[in-house]
């Protein structure tokens, strides 16, 4: 179970207000994994690859990622396009957080190989809800594959 605890979580999402809500909802539900925050598709690839501002840091591919779809640069579509595509990220669970509720959308990232897609709350709690049933399917329930430095 320790290494589960040790299990990264990136969240990319380019809303500042969002990314604090997701922090704080993740403290209120007591969740101890290690978080990084990304602002967009273009800096997530980066950190996966541990290239631009994250060059020289020991890489440690995260167990989980919470991708928002609209963001500038490169969106979450586009990202999660890059992220299965490559043979080294694929099998990193990628949840699809975010704002839409449009068909188009869920259809679209179930196609790209999302293994969830979950429509922002509009609540605190409602997120905070969100947060512990992530923490208990995706890191209490689910066996992930191991993550690994590269």
């Amino acid at each position: 179970m320790s290494s589960k605890a040790a299990l990264t979580i990136v969240i990319a999402d380019d809303d500042a207000d969002d990314r604090m809500l997701v922090e704080d909802a993740f403290t209120e539900s007591r969740l101890a994994n290690p978080r990084v925050y990304v602002e967009d598709g273009e800096e997530l690839l980066a950190y996966l690859r541990s290239e631009g501002k994250f060059t020289g840091q020991p890489r440690r591919l995260p167990g989980l990622i919470l991708l928002d779809l609209n963001m500038p640069r490169m969106d979450g579509r586009t990202v999660l396009k890059h992220i299965k595509a490559d043979p080294e990220l694929r099998r990193i669970p990628v949840i699809v957080l975010t704002t839409s509720k449009a068909e188009e959308d869920i259809l679209r990232t179930y196609d790209l190989g999302v293994s969830s897609f979950i429509t922002k709350p509009v609540s605190f709690e409602g997120l905070v809800d969100v947060v512990r049933t992530l923490n208990h399917y995706w890191i209490e329930i689910v066996e992930l594959p191991a993550s690994e430095a590269a």
